[in-house]
């Protein structure tokens, strides 16, 4: 028998024990997982492949107080500046037979898709819905679950502004994340209830390097007007609708460790019960010559065993879950935009290692150091 197939019989030596430290750490890690992947979706990936070009301009005060429209053509002035965008989201209750489970936004079609080259829609329905004044467009997972075809009306009836609008849908786009929306014409609104204003703008910028240029220059046009505006970078502005949610880095942060430490309690009792067990084992092996170091890299390397089998299970868990959750119909704005890449696993790997390692040190150490005949001698 080698050595390795040694150390593989004792990890299975108790198997119920074995099974259950591997499911107990699962949860850990999957939990870990998607701490991580959500740290890594909110702070550091970025969300679209021309994100960097994006600024958004609100309301200095709040996202519920809205700009005028005219402000529009002003930021259109601004060297640099190569559309600017209204984003308009409508309260309004969608009359179907179909659930109204999707965000309806107003905005202008002669633009809007500039700022998302990813989307992939055919031509002659971009030109179709541009020449229809009450044409709208719909995210393609949307219009399968609500089973929508071209040409369709979709009947909205609005709230705090009170329009009801006959949407034909004139396209349905495919984008790299499901997009729960329908877009149409923000004018129809605007005519029908004489309502001159935009709740922000996404501006685009020629480069990025033009951002922190725009945005300054965007404040600086407004900052003595009668509605202010606050102006920077979409990454930004996104990161500020998260932190509306709590202090979401300290959440995550205090979740990572506990589950740590929770990991670093579970494996090393199961360890410490296993070399209590295997004590009079130690101390033969000790006579048979065997080192106290090659028999405490013996117990530590099942320990990481035990850890990478549950790393594996839980990693897999959570690429599972996130998965339904992004193609879940009730998957919110930033869900949708999870995912778990190979560095988060590469990262996460270590970590497992390093808990089964830490776990098995101190009680390896001391069972492999134990006197020999002391350890003949005990009956556990």
């Amino acid at each position: 028998m080698t050595l390795a197939q040694f150390a593989t019989r004792n990890v299975w030596r108790n198997k119920r024990r074995s099974i259950l430290t591997i499911l107990s750490l699962s949860f850990s890690f999957l939990l870990l997982t998607l701490m991580m992947t959500i740290w890594r979706t909110f702070y550091i990936d970025p969300w679209s492949t021309i994100s960097a070009e994006h600024v958004v301009c609100r309301h200095r005060v709040s996202l519920a107080v809205p700009l005028p429209t005219y402000y529009r053509d002003k930021i259109r002035s601004i060297p640099g500046v190569q559309d600017v965008i209204p984003l308009n989201l409508f309260q309004a209750e969608y009359k179907g037979a179909t659930p109204d489970n999707f965000a309806k936004i107003g905005t202008d079609p002669n633009e809007y898709l500039n700022a998302y080259p990813e989307y992939q829609i055919a031509p002659e329905q971009v030109k179709a819905w541009k020449k229809d004044p009450v044409g709208a467009i719909a995210g393609s997972e949307l219009a399968q679950e609500h089973k929508w075809k071209l040409g369709q009306r979709l009947v909205i009836q609005g709230g705090a502004l009170p329009v009801r609008l006959e949407l034909n849908l004139r396209g349905v786009f495919k984008s790299p994340f499901p997009v729960r929306a329908i877009y149409f014409n923000w004018a129809s609104v605007q005519t029908a209830v004489n309502y001159p204003n935009d709740q922000l703008y996404l501006i685009q910028a020629d480069s990025p390097r033009s951002v922190s240029r725009i945005s300054g220059a965007v404040d600086s046009m407004f900052h003595n007007s009668p509605e202010p505006t606050r102006t920077e970078a979409e990454r930004a502005f996104d990161v500020d609708l998260i932190s509306r949610f709590g202090n979401v880095k300290a959440f995550i942060l205090s979740i990572s460790l506990a589950v740590l430490f929770t990991s670093l309690l579970v494996s090393g009792n199961t360890m410490a019960m296993s070399i209590r067990e295997r004590t009079r084992e130690v101390a033969m092996m000790r006579s048979l010559g065997f080192a106290p170091r090659f028999l405490q890299i013996l117990f530590i390397g099942e320990t990481i065993t035990l850890a990478a089998g549950g790393w594996l299970l839980g990693t897999t868990a959570a690429y599972g879950l996130v998965l339904a959750l992004v193609h879940s119909r009730e998957a919110g704005a930033f869900a949708v935009l999870l995912k778990i890449p190979v560095t988060t696993l590469a990262v996460s790997l270590p970590l497992a290692a390093l808990v089964g390692g830490l776990s098995a040190a101190i009680p390896s150490y001391r069972a492999s150091h134990i006197n020999i005949v002391e350890g003949l001698r005990y009956v556990g």
